[in-house]
């Protein structure tokens, strides 16, 4: 029962996290955080969905190592555009600009 209620919140957490997605859109960061946040609601969605069927854990693993790209090439972005234009601001950013 303990590990329904767990499944719950974590669904409840990637709710806040898309909200937050949908609702912040003034800097790259906060977006970029908000993404990672909903990676790792579904990373505890997933264990312990995982857990109540006590099936292998080890596709934990490969999405842990999906998680972590995707966070690094985040990063990567970010520093890229910061140094480029200065801010991470979605108003600076222009589509007409190579």
């Amino acid at each position: 029962m303990l590990k329904f209620y767990w499944l719950g919140l974590s669904g409840l957490l990637v709710l806040m996290g898309l909200y937050v997605f949908s609702s912040r859109r003034k800097h790259l960061l906060i977006t970029l955080l908000s993404l990672e946040f909903i990676s790792l609601s579904l990373y505890m969605m997933l264990y312990f969905y995982l857990l109540s069927k006590s099936s292998e854990l080890y596709f934990l693993m490969v999405f842990l190592t999906f998680i972590v790209c995707e966070g690094a090439l985040g990063l990567s972005i970010l520093v890229s555009i910061i140094r480029t234009h200065g801010n991470d601001y979605f108003q600076s950013f222009s589509v007409l600009q190579c």
